[in-house]
């Protein structure tokens, strides 16, 4: 891993100034963004007003970190060179990579049973202490019955990557059922055809899950020059720390950022401030695992959010911005608990939660899979996230007056326009501009030059993307 100054250095992300210038689903508002009501929601004790010092703690109380210290690591690859092998897919990998720097702590590894259990039936874990923590999606690894064969009564397994050189070591493992029927409908509500996860690593996977603890050999590394971004929760926690942060809000995001979505930040901080907090922080943190593939690919996203900063719609030296490496089940209520929880073991106190997060319309019919507001009063309820502070929103859209993005006003709802996904991403393919104070012209610039990468060049081919 860089140490945190090369990271520094490499990236106008996190703390050098720049020089300023001046809806998941298709069918839903792209540009409806929901912003902070008049009150700002505290869970667990004390009022709105309390401001406490310092970074909220970890669950568990530490950061569960799982990759091998470096003196240790020849050694244990060794050791990984002689046990029974179970290769893993891309997701896999993703979900090791989150498991080795602590974003589910206090998860020590691929879930034994009595976790998967807990997380699909009760969206939570009850640790030894009899405190409990958050855990919504079943974090687990699949094997096959010729790979169960192979493990045989090994108590350890090496697990390794596409290129069969090891990766992390499984230890105390237990293999148990895979239960797809119920895993699938617990998690996501329903067994419809065309979930994107569930094709990508559900339906064709094992019928065994292995659990069991967790020790991988190096730093999980992609090597697609987005690396440097993919800080883990300890060196955001130093970043913050360097900051003088004394309040965190995390603002998950799939999609390029336009102005709604960065008025919605900006007025967070806005009123994060009145509330008493001296230097409120914004954690800028897109998805960076597997996405549907009518998604905007990361290496774009990360073009854009980059443009955004440089064209001062966001004030880098309140920002930091990293990848957050979890893949997306477009689970709604039930993965938006995942995706807080995450972010309280980097350091957020406080989570943005809109319009149907985590969602997407239903696979079959043409309608939203999940109510477009239970995923913000689930977030409010859930067990294990009482630390947690949830902002309650409002709606804004496009204000045709003011030529930008404004709160909705219902009593003038003429004034008003709802930009869709499919209207933006229309436009965008057309080369056409949205209208003035949509998106800022840098990132609009982005998304256009995206789309237009995918259209056959003269001889039919693709062009090559362009890396970053």
């Amino acid at each position: 891993m860089a140490s945190m100054a090369a990271v520094l250095s490499k990236t106008p992300f996190l703390s050098q100034p720049l020089t300023k210038s001046s809806s998941p689903n298709s069918d839903l508002p792209f540009a409806a963004v929901s912003f902070p009501s008049k009150s700002l929601r505290r869970r667990g004790g004390g009022g709105v007003g309390s401001v406490r010092a310092g970074l909220i703690a970890p669950d568990g109380g530490k950061l569960v970190e799982l990759i091998v210290e470096e003196p240790k690591r020849r050694e244990k690859k060794h050791e990984a060179a002689e046990l029974p092998r179970v290769e893993l897919t891309a997701i896999d990998l993703q979900w090791m990579h989150v498991l080795s720097e602590g974003w589910a702590s206090p998860l020590g590894g691929f879930m034994r049973e009595s976790e998967f259990l807990q997380t699909l039936h009760f969206n939570s874990l009850r640790l030894d202490d009899g405190s409990v923590v958050n855990m919504s999606v079943p974090i687990v690894l699949a094997i096959d019955d010729e790979q169960k064969a192979l493990i045989g009564d090994s108590k350890r397994v090496a697990l390794v990557g596409s290129d069969g050189n090891p990766v992390a070591i499984l230890s105390d493992i237990e293999i148990y059922k895979h239960p797809k029927e119920e895993r699938i409908a617990r998690t996501w509500g329903t067994t419809a055809p065309g979930l994107p996860y569930v094709e990508e690593a559900i339906t064709n996977a094992g019928n065994w899950l292995i659990g069991g603890d967790l020790e991988v050999l190096e730093p999980v590394k992609y090597n697609d020059g987005l690396d440097r971004f993919r800080l883990s929760p300890a060196e955001l926690r130093k970043e913050l720390e360097k900051r003088n942060a004394d309040a965190v809000f995390a603002f998950q995001l799939r999609n390029p950022v336009h102005n709604g979505h960065a008025l919605l930040m900006t007025d967070t901080r806005r009123r994060l401030l009145e509330m008493g907090y001296k230097n409120p922080i914004l954690l800028l943190h897109p998805l960076g695992g597997f996405t549907k593939a009518d998604d905007v690919p990361l290496d774009w996203r990360m073009r854009q959010h980059e443009k955004v900063l440089e064209d001062g719609v966001l004030d880098p030296e309140t920002t930091v911005v990293s990848i957050f490496p979890s893949p997306m089940h477009y689970a709604g209520p039930t993965e938006v608990q995942w995706h807080a929880k995450a972010r309280i073991n980097a350091g957020a106190n406080f989570y943005i939660v809109g319009r149907d997060p985590a969602g997407m319309g239903h696979p079959v019919e043409k309608r939203d899979l999940y109510d477009a507001d239970h995923g913000k009063k689930v977030l409010s309820m859930a067990p294990g996230l009482e630390r947690l502070n949830i902002l309650p929103f409002k709606v804004a859209a496009y204000d045709k007056t003011q030529g930008k993005m404004a709160f909705f006003d219902p009593s003038r709802p003429q004034d008003f326009m709802f930009i869709s996904g499919t209207k933006m991403r229309t436009l965008a393919k057309n080369n056409e501009n949205p209208p003035d104070g949509f998106m800022c012209p840098g990132g609009w610039k982005v998304l256009v030059d995206y789309y237009e990468s995918l259209t056959p060049a003269g001889n039919g081919r693709l062009p090559e993307v362009v890396p970053v």
